[in-house]
């Protein structure tokens, strides 16, 4: 038997069936929540690195990319037009 660190309700969990570090979330409050040790089991509130996150992250670091190749192709044009010129 193991306690939320949220709300303090009991929660079942068989410490045979859980290893460190699983996941679940507790069926009071709903808060996501860790292994953090099997033997005795005790539990904490989950890091919050879900992967929208991550997500998020990802759409963010492709919106440079584009940024940075809109940069590079101006300035592959700006070199065309000069060749032209001379």
């Amino acid at each position: 038997m193991a306690t939320c660190p949220e709300c303090d309700a009991e929660i079942e969990v068989d410490e045979f069936d859980v290893d460190k570090g699983d996941q679940l979330s507790c069926p009071e409050c709903g808060s996501s929540l860790e292994v953090v040790t099997v033997s005795p089991l005790e539990l904490d509130l989950a890091p919050e690195n879900d992967e929208d996150e991550e997500d998020d992250l990802d759409e963010d670091d492709l919106e440079d990319d584009d940024e940075a190749d809109e940069d590079d192709d101006e300035e592959e044009e700006e070199k065309e037009d000069e060749d032209w010129e001379e």
